[in-house]
């Protein structure tokens, strides 16, 4: 009910504990204020006592930054030096350096003027050289390699002195595409294991279980610290009776083009660059039937293509593969090479 006209409802005093606790809140929050803005001139001498020293405080010849930046402080980090050389002159180790003197290889780079090697880890054949963990390759007695080999590899990785190649030979694989011969082995038309020329045989690109087995022993590889992963026979046999074969329903050229796109995602968490070996006769044609290789499906995924040429046909080869892509850079293998991108045979 309203009051009497006139007069306006009473409304009471403000208690004084009410102002008293105001002026205190206010007090505490000014506190607080004044605490962080003097933090920025709260420094420390030797001995680790603290004290205030404001801007008009400070004395003359003190090396005390200036607060809010006054001037710009530059913080300089050191990286590592990158081993993406301009240009790659690599030494090929031979087979056996695992199991001797790695030392040896080290001095032999140092000699040459070398910045790079390359050394096999997955050889002709099938045979690893080192002390491979991957399951289907214990089981199938693949691995050649000890733990001898290991401490060769540290060595040669660890100082990251120089780059790093591993070399994995691909397809040609006998010892795997006898232990698993449904799963990733090249059949002939008959239903058994394909023989070559040479009475070797091959994994088939088409088969899961064959392009599996690579990608695990690759990113192995990676993981071991090297630089890059070489793909070497990377196509199908190209000597013997090549009507046998039982290519399957892809041709050739997809089932390789679709391995290396694979092989490329399965290294991707590594920061590791991916190359392939092709043949001159792909290089210079565009593609090669019987092998299943083709230059244009290789230079869209992987960084750098090598080529076993004679050292006069280096600038003709880059030409080619140059109007391919300006991305991949040609490595040329063989002897006697002095400029240029280049991989010396021992």
């Amino acid at each position: 009910m309203a009051g009497p006209k006139g007069y306006s409802s009473y409304r009471g005093r403000v208690p004084r504990w009410k102002i008293a606790l105001g002026i205190l809140l206010t007090l505490i929050l000014l506190a607080a204020c004044t605490f962080l803005f003097l933090q920025k001139y709260i420094v420390y001498d030797d001995s680790g006592a603290m004290r205030l020293e404001l801007p008009w405080m400070k004395p003359a010849g003190s090396s005390v930054l200036p607060p809010d930046g006054d001037e710009d402080l530059q913080i300089i980090i050191s990286e590592p030096e990158s081993k993406d050389v301009e240009e790659l002159h690599i030494l090929q180790l031979s087979d056996g350096i695992l199991e001797g003197d790695w030392t040896q290889a080290v001095s032999a780079l140092s000699a040459g003027g070398r910045n790079a090697f390359a050394v096999t880890m997955k050889a002709t054949g099938g045979q690893l050289l080192y002390d491979s963990k991957v399951e289907a390759a214990v089981s199938s007695g693949a691995v050649k390699g000890n733990e001898q080999a290991m401490t060769a590899l540290e060595g040669l990785l660890g100082g990251k002195e120089f780059y790093g190649i591993a070399r994995l030979s691909c397809f040609h694989d006998s010892l795997y595409a006898n232990a698993n011969m449904d799963g990733a082995g090249l059949k002939n038309t008959g239903g058994y294991i394909f023989y070559d020329g040479n009475n070797t045989q091959w994994l088939d690109p088409g088969k899961e279980g064959a392009r599996t087995y690579l990608y695990e022993i690759a990113r192995e590889c990676a993981a071991l610290g090297f630089d890059e992963i070489l793909l070497t026979d990377f196509s199908y046999p190209t000597e013997g009776k090549l009507n046998k074969i039982e290519y399957g329903p892809a041709e050739q050229s997809v089932n390789l083009r679709f391995f290396l796109q694979g092989m490329a995602d399965a290294l991707k968490e590594y920061d590791v660059k991916l190359s392939v070996e092709l043949s001159a006769q792909t290089v210079s044609t565009g593609s090669d039937q019987a092998s299943g290789q083709t230059l244009s499906d290789a230079a869209a995924i992987v960084d750098r293509i090598y080529v076993a040429a004679p050292a006069e046909e280096a600038a003709a080869l880059r030409e080619r593969v140059a109007a391919v892509s300006d991305e991949v850079t040609l490595v040329m293998e063989g002897t006697a090479l002095e400029s240029g991108d280049y991989l010396e045979l021992p």
